[in-house]
């Protein structure tokens, strides 16, 4: 099946920022699923009806225990994975209430760019590149 031929799996993708120090979380993707084991930035399926910021609103109490206070889109991405082709919605949330609870058995990490933990789930890498230009870092990886 051709790229042109597949339907797109919109996804709402949050991209936590730390006030503090600007640091930005990261969790893995739970056993079961594909790419089990790398990190992600948090986030999940638009269901039918849903806006992006709902469906961001409601993956992330799901996944994280967390309510956020907005989202706006900031960047749209597409990636080509062998198991769907995605349309991720990229947000930035600076500001949730709630304690932070890996509800699906993920793991978690506040990291600053570059980051430390790998793999990294390839559709984010685009992603990490634009945030290291916008805070004027020398791309150091492959993002």
């Amino acid at each position: 099946m051709t790229t042109s031929s597949r339907k797109h799996t919109e996804v709402a993708v949050g991209i936590l920022i730390r006030s503090d120090d600007d640091a930005l979380l990261l969790s893995t993707r739970p056993e079961g699923k594909p790419y089990a084991g790398y990190w992600e930035f948090p986030g999940g399926k638009l269901e039918a009806g849903e806006t992006v910021e709902q469906a961001l609103r409601r993956e992330l109490h799901e996944e994280l225990g967390i309510t956020i206070a907005s989202a706006e889109v900031w960047k749209i991405t597409e990636h080509d994975y062998p198991h769907a082709l995605v349309r991720l919605h990229w947000c930035k949330v600076r500001a949730w209430a709630g304690a932070f609870e890996m509800r699906e058995g993920q793991s978690m990490r506040w990291q600053q760019l570059p980051l430390e933990v790998t793999p990294v789930l390839p559709g984010a890498l685009p992603v990490l590149g634009w945030l290291a230009e916008e805070r004027g870092l020398a791309a150091t990886k492959d993002y």
